[in-house]
């Protein structure tokens, strides 16, 4: 019943937006977009997925066995389930997918996971304090989502600096949660000191992981800006540093289909002083074809790793 709520909101948002939309005028904005820059832009997608498989290599223990080739198939494989599961939640499927290939224990998987979307979700919010800051001019809105985002930066690098105040933030929220969410409050917080244990044992590989993080995350950025010139529209490189983390962070929000609608949304709004509907509507497609190309190319490897673990399964079973 969720998925079908999500689904029916994306479906309204999309057609508020369309309603206000030429549609023919929308297709001409493709017809007309730059036959360099556009695969250029969606080729991105290629050393995305390399780099990132790379980094989730590097967060392995040493004397793992996973190996580069499995790392983007794990990677390929989590861009399908985020499709369909809210806030990005499939990345959390590679801790299980590791679990039962015997990659890690249980715990440390999640632990690794877990630190990797908190690399990602900070360094999305660097980017994004950096352009608002150098932003201009802003209203009362911008200022306030500026004080948001950066609060919001300082809260998570607290969390990942600090078990003391890692503690006592899960111990106010276990007790103002709902309590249907307390059960995994609690299971966040046992995963969330296994990760202080472990990855600040070793702090040169800490920043260098953190390190990549903001690059690819840069990377990310990059392709949006790159998918505006195939589309032969203007907009300051340091505006897009700005306006499209905003964006992807609305698509983050749990209340749509993989985001659609509420990115196309905020795409629309922020960007309005730069593209006019139809081309910031083109935009929202380019950026829902980040997230579908590479679950397109997840889905044999999806279907291999579920085989898997069916296998894994019924030999435990018997």
């Amino acid at each position: 019943m969720k998925r079908l709520i999500s689904i029916a909101v994306s479906l309204i948002i999309l057609a508020v937006i369309y309603s206000k939309i030429d549609f023919p005028e929308l297709v001409a904005v493709f017809q007309n977009s730059d036959r360099v820059w556009m695969p250029v832009s969606l080729g991105m997608v290629v050393p995305l997925t390399l780099f990132t498989s790379w980094r989730l290599q590097q967060l392995m223990p040493s004397g793992s066995r996973l190996g580069f080739f499995e790392a983007n198939r794990l990677i390929l494989a989590a861009s399908v389930l985020n499709m369909v599961l809210p806030s990005k939640m499939g990345d959390i499927a590679k801790a299980y997918f590791m679990k039962q290939r015997g990659h890690l224990s249980g715990t440390l998987s999640l632990s690794l996971v877990i630190f990797e979307k908190a690399c990602d979700l900070l360094s999305l919010l660097l980017w994004c304090v950096f352009g608002l800051l150098l932003y201009e001019p802003k209203d009362w809105l911008f200022w306030l989502m500026t004080m948001a985002v950066g609060v919001g930066l300082i809260l998570g690098i607290c969390l990942l600096a600090s078990r003391k105040f890692a503690y006592f933030f899960f111990i106010v929220a276990r007790k103002i949660a709902p309590k249907k969410m307390r059960s995994k409050l609690e299971t966040m917080q046992g995963s969330w000191g296994d990760m202080h244990d472990y990855f600040w044992r070793d702090q040169r590989q800490l920043f260098k992981i953190t390190g990549t993080s903001i690059f690819i995350w840069f990377l990310h950025l990059l392709q949006i800006w790159f998918f505006i010139l195939a589309l032969k529209a203007t907009t300051p490189f340091l505006v897009n540093l700005a306006l499209s983390p905003l964006a992807i962070l609305a698509g983050l929000l749990p209340l749509t289909f993989a985001g659609v609608g509420t990115r196309d949304a905020a795409l629309v709004l922020f960007y309005q002083d730069y593209l006019d509907p139809a081309t910031a509507a083109a935009l929202g497609l380019l950026c829902t074809s980040r997230y579908f190309l590479p679950a397109i190319g997840g889905l044999p490897f999806l279907s291999q790793f579920l085989a898997t673990v069916r296998t894994i399964k019924g030999s435990q079973e018997n």
